[in-house]
């Protein structure tokens, strides 16, 4: 700057005026060379950069890229040539120094921040990060770089050293604390999660508490991202996944099969011994005719060997309609195409209740998607419904106004 007051001075220029327009040209200089250095660095180097990354066979390349590290890697030259120059302004040339490096370790926290979040990104391309996210404990890498990049900033704009700032820290511990209570919990709960591996990208969870439902689509520091069946997205804090209670359905996608457990209430008044025009009925049932003549067989000679008087039906053994109706609906299972038939397969009676006896089929789809589960759960009914009165079994629910009006029609 010397040498261009100088050379103004030849021009007989008043020596303040000099000193002023000396400033002014240096400062335009330096900021033609910065936008220079700028536009050769992204227009020439970065697009070098981008054609060579975009050529090479890696992906973790293109990541970087995507994440934009070269380019804000661009902005550190302008601040390296200022702090360059600043023995230029001897006035402020603390200043300009001070201003340069905060501005270089701010940036150099910006790079750090997106070539972790690139880091994050490569790593998601392997099926490992579904099991084992990460995300979590980079956002603890980032806090952690904030924290000793801000004290830096702040001990070079006040000259002091940063142990000094450092050495204060522990009678702030209380308040970050605080601050970072629920950083604290996730980091530990991330922890946790993953250690006992209990819940992975891609999971279909239920909490309850929160009204989640659907799949986790992302696994961070402090939430949970849960995407509903009805395609809303819940936020769940990562420690509630700890503290409470939830239904991870991993088991049941993973066995290939989706358990049906559901029952049909049977009206107990319809249930009776088989007559034998009900029992010549049975045997044309395709699921049921070597059953009932097998067990006709079994009970003949069992009633015979043991002299039973059966003019009396009380006595020995004999069918009765529900008997052979449990039957049908387990061979009608076991042939059923939507049946897995490696899982367990029950038909089972439950304790009568006021609304009659339930029989609960207990089984497993063989799928574990919901819309074929649902099909097959339906189709299953549907036809036991309909095949109920060919027993001679009636299925119960509660009275209905058609019923009412019936009865008093036939009072009437």
């Amino acid at each position: 700057m010397k040498f261009i007051r100088n050379q103004l001075l030849k021009f007989e220029m008043d020596p303040t005026l000099a000193g002023y327009l000396s400033i002014l040209i240096m400062l335009l200089f330096i900021i033609l060379i910065c936008v220079m250095a700028n536009f050769i660095t992204k227009q020439v180097v970065i697009r070098m950069i981008t054609k060579i990354v975009k050529n090479t066979k890696y992906q973790w390349d293109n990541m970087l890229l995507e994440r934009k590290v070269f380019h804000k890697l661009s902005h550190i030259v302008p601040a390296i040539i200022i702090y360059h120059f600043a023995s230029a302004f001897p006035t402020y040339h603390n200043a300009i120094e001070k201003g340069a490096i905060a501005y270089l370790t701010i940036m150099g926290l910006i790079v750090i921040n997106s070539l972790l979040n690139a880091m994050n990104d490569i790593y998601q391309t392997y099926e490992i990060s579904k099991i084992k996210p990460v995300k979590g404990y980079i956002q603890v890498v980032k806090i952690i770089v904030v924290l000793f990049g801000s004290i830096l900033v702040i001990a070079n704009l006040m000259g002091k050293s940063p142990l000094l700032l450092l050495s204060g820290i522990g009678a702030l511990s209380a308040i970050l604390m605080l601050v970072f209570k629920d950083s604290l919990l996730g980091l530990v709960a991330g922890v946790q999660l993953t250690a006992n591996d209990m819940v992975r990208v891609g999971d279909w969870i239920e909490v309850p508490k929160y009204g989640a439902n659907g799949d986790v689509l992302d696994i961070s520091l402090n939430t949970v991202k849960v995407q509903n069946f009805d395609k809303t997205i819940t936020m769940l804090p990562s420690y509630a996944l700890i503290s409470d209670s939830f239904i991870n359905w991993r088991g049941m996608q993973a066995s290939g099969g989706r358990r049906i457990k559901r029952s049909l209430f049977v009206d107990t008044t319809s249930i009776s011994f088989c007559t034998e025009e009900m029992i010549e009925h049975f045997k044309s049932i395709h699921f049921l005719s070597d059953y009932i003549i097998d067990r006709e067989n079994e009970i003949a000679t069992y009633n015979s060997k043991n002299k039973i008087n059966q003019n009396n039906r009380v006595n020995g053994r004999a069918l009765t309609n529900i008997g052979v109706f449990r039957t049908y609906i387990s061979h009608y299972l076991q042939n059923h195409p939507g049946i897995n038939q490696e899982m367990t397969l029950m038909v089972r009676q439950l304790a009568p209740s006021e609304n009659g006896l339930p029989i609960e089929i207990y089984a497993f789809a063989n799928s574990v998607k919901w819309t074929i589960y649902e099909t097959v759960q339906a189709d299953i009914f549907d036809h036991l419904f309909a095949v109920a009165p060919e027993f001679g079994i009636r299925l119960f629910q509660n009275p209905s106004g058609s019923d009412f009006r019936a009865l008093r029609m036939n009072e009437e």
